[in-house]
């Protein structure tokens, strides 16, 4: 059925109840259904919509986020060719991957460190939510993808955001607790988007890019905790299944920084968030229990999501090496 890599498997019989595994592997058999955000730096999500209807599109607006919305009788290169398309009012993304920049919450008069930025579905989009006031850094180690991220900005209209290109893990040093939100969607084994009829999204998997990922990312997330103001939130998200690379992140960070950070639940009504995991090989913090967990479905790819409360300053207890990060 299915030339899936046979650990993958065992690993999602070990993830899912009976049920659920039947509901995901159907997911990852069945094609997904394309999702939008309007770009309300640009237009307001009802003229968007009255303009897409004219144009016979059948959209169905999402019931935890008034300008998102499911394209449901056409595909993505028709979408694209829409006149709203070229004139940056429409920005193409998995609703999974809208859920962080609302649990991070943006406000106009805040400074927001995006410190894995590129391509910028997410610095886009918070600074939708800023209304393009206040003061976004997006930085990622990547030059290649940074020239895609600039280019996202100018299309979308963003200028509030400032662009940097250096290692994540040591960008703190840069900027100490010094950003009120800090959104961290680190590099991952991308489990989420695996689809049965697409190779490349599993091609490369094995156990050992999750071994040597996890590493990368507790130092990432160390790293913005760091750049975050006591009293900041930080919010930290992959599109993996994997709970070396979520769960066991934050369970390693709770350790290092003990009381000086708390998990706090997410809640978006209307929005079916699964609870974190408290056990994978060893048994976690008590506290990933209120981490966030998006089953993959036709609608949403897989995803986590922690939404993590700097309590104290934490400058003082930073010392840790360069670790270097591939993307």
């Amino acid at each position: 059925m299915t030339d899936l890599p046979e650990k993958f498997l065992e690993r999602l019989k070990r993830l899912f109840e009976p049920k659920t595994l039947e509901d995901v592997l159907k997911a990852m058999q069945t094609k997904p259904l394309p999702s939008f955000r309007t770009n309300t730096l640009k237009i307001t999500t009802d003229v968007l919509e009255e303009a897409l209807k004219r144009q016979n599109f059948d959209i169905e607006q999402v019931s935890w986020y008034k300008d998102a919305f499911i394209l449901k009788n056409k595909s993505v290169r028709e979408l694209t060719e829409t006149e709203a398309y070229k004139q940056g009012q429409i920005y193409i993304q998995n609703l999974s991957s809208m859920i962080p920049s609302l649990v991070l919450d943006p406000k106009p008069d805040e400074q927001i460190l995006d410190l894995c930025a590129a391509p910028g579905s997410k610095t886009t989009q918070i600074a939708a939510l800023m209304q393009n006031q206040g003061e976004i850094i997006a930085n990622d180690l990547s030059r290649q993808r940074l020239y895609k991220l600039t280019a996202n900005l100018t299309m979308y209209g963003v200028t509030n955001t400032t662009t940097l290109n250096l290692p994540g893990q040591t960008l703190w040093k840069k900027y100490p607790e010094y950003f009120d939100k800090t959104l961290v969607d680190v590099p991952c084994t991308m489990e989420g988007r695996i689809r049965f009829d697409d190779p490349d999204t599993y091609k490369d998997w094995k156990l050992g890019k999750i071994k040597e990922l996890a590493p990368k990312q507790q130092y990432l997330l160390r790293s913005a905790i760091s750049a975050t103001k006591p009293g900041g939130l930080i919010v930290y998200s992959t599109c993996t299944l994997a709970p070396e690379e979520n769960e066991g992140v934050i369970d390693w960070i709770l350790k290092k920084e003990g009381d000086a950070i708390q998990v706090e639940k997410i809640q978006i009504k209307n929005l079916d968030l699964k609870e974190g995991l408290t056990k994978w090989n060893k048994t976690f913090h008590p506290q990933t229990s209120l981490t966030s967990r998006i089953f993959p479905s036709q609608q949403m790819e897989g995803f986590f999501i922690a939404k993590i409360r700097k309590i104290k300053s934490t400058y003082s207890t930073i010392r840790f090496p360069f670790i270097p990060i591939c993307r």
